[in-house]
């Protein structure tokens, strides 16, 4: 079984022989401060999805290092293709938490207007492309990129995300194969959080890795330990490195844990043992990172709860603005459809503004 490479140890000390990534002590504060913040708002929204406040969330408690930390090392201009766990990564991008509130509402300032689920938040301008529920679909959308960045001249790198149950899926397999042959600039990183929904990762494959399937598409696939921030970044930085140069894809397994449940539809209790839980627990990304950062001289105890009180005063803040706002004008579904707008739909939209003013205005008491 290929090594698994860890720069920092669950109790924060960098491993012997290692060293940590050459970033100056704003950029790890940062890396600090967008785990946390990750943290909080999965936190809250699955809190505000259990009070029938918005309807679905998922969240990736346990597992932000391997998605934020890997998002740090790209560039502005580089493409991110997201799985429905990517919070974290639309944060790195830019992706401001009062567009993401908007989504899971479902408001008028929803930038998709309120016809996407809930969690399913996009961003072209930042390049960070749209979510998709079905499992693995996403994938070969990063290689098609790749292959239009490689074909333009173009030297952005995509990253695309997935979980261990994706690589089950002929999505990946093709997608992976392609990358392959072309020489595209993709990053292949499946956040194996051991758990596919309620199916665990021994069920899940033969192969005794799953960075292993790599080989059978012809370019590298390494392990990373998914908690440890700086392992994560080094990885990737390796992969963007390598994509950038004309080398082609690199398939990245972060081995990590899913806290949590898959989603607030899910309840892991019925199939997956607590103790398995707690013992990952003892791993966790951000604890590891913020013992590192303390026993630095970039860090303090003051400073680690002026941050926690100003997230949570951010938090609810942007909350007070966007949880009341209306709906979307229903004429909105009516937009975006066909650049000229047809007969058709002319004539239906124009009888749901009959329908409108038909209808009796309610008096106010």
């Amino acid at each position: 079984m290929s090594a698994i490479l860890q720069v920092l140890t669950p109790e924060g000390e960098i491993v012997k022989g290692q060293r940590a990534p050459d970033l100056d002590p704003a950029d790890l504060v940062e890396l600090y401060r967008l785990m946390l913040f990750n943290r909080r708002v999965d936190e809250r929204m699955t809190r505000l999805q259990r009070q029938g406040r918005i309807g679905f969330y998922v969240g990736s408690i346990g597992e932000e290092a391997s998605i934020i930390a890997s998002t740090f090392a790209l560039e502005k201009t580089d493409w991110v293709v997201p799985c429905y766990r990517e919070a974290g990564a639309a944060f790195v991008k830019g992706f401001s938490f009062y567009d993401f509130c908007c989504q899971l509402f479902g408001n008028i300032d929803d930038k998709v207007k309120g016809r996407q689920m809930p969690n399913h938040y996009c961003s072209p301008e930042l390049r960070f492309t749209s979510i998709s529920s079905p499992v693995g679909t996403q994938i070969p959308h990063a290689t098609g990129l790749g292959l239009g960045a490689r074909l333009s001249g173009s030297s952005d790198v995509v990253l695309v995300f997935f979980g261990d149950g994706a690589t089950s899926t002929g999505d990946f397999h093709v997608a992976c194969n392609f990358a392959g042959v072309m020489k595209t600039p993709t990053i292949f990183l499946c956040r194996n959080n051991q758990w596919a929904i309620s199916v665990p990762v021994q069920q899940q494959t033969a192969s005794e890795t799953l960075a292993v399937k790599a080989a059978a598409y012809g370019f590298p696939g390494v392990r990373v330990d998914g908690n440890d921030v700086f392992a994560v970044y080094q990885v990737t930085q390796e992969a963007v490195a390598r994509a950038r140069g004309g080398d082609g894809p690199t398939l990245i397994e972060a081995i990590t844990y899913r806290l949590g449940p898959h989603s607030t539809s899910d309840d892991p209790r019925a199939y997956r043992d607590e103790s398995e839980v707690e013992e990952w627990t003892l791993k966790d990304p951000i604890r590891r990172f913020r013992t590192y950062l303390l026993a630095s001289v970039y860090w303090s105890e003051k400073e680690d709860q002026l941050f926690e009180e100003r997230i949570v005063d951010d938090i609810q803040s942007t909350l007070n603005k966007v949880e009341h706002l209306p709906p979307p004008p229903v004429e909105s579904m009516f937009e975006d459809v066909f650049e000229s707008q047809p007969w058709h739909l002319r004539e239906q939209l124009e009888t749901l503004k009959e329908s409108k003013r038909a209808q009796p205005v309610e008096e106010k008491v």
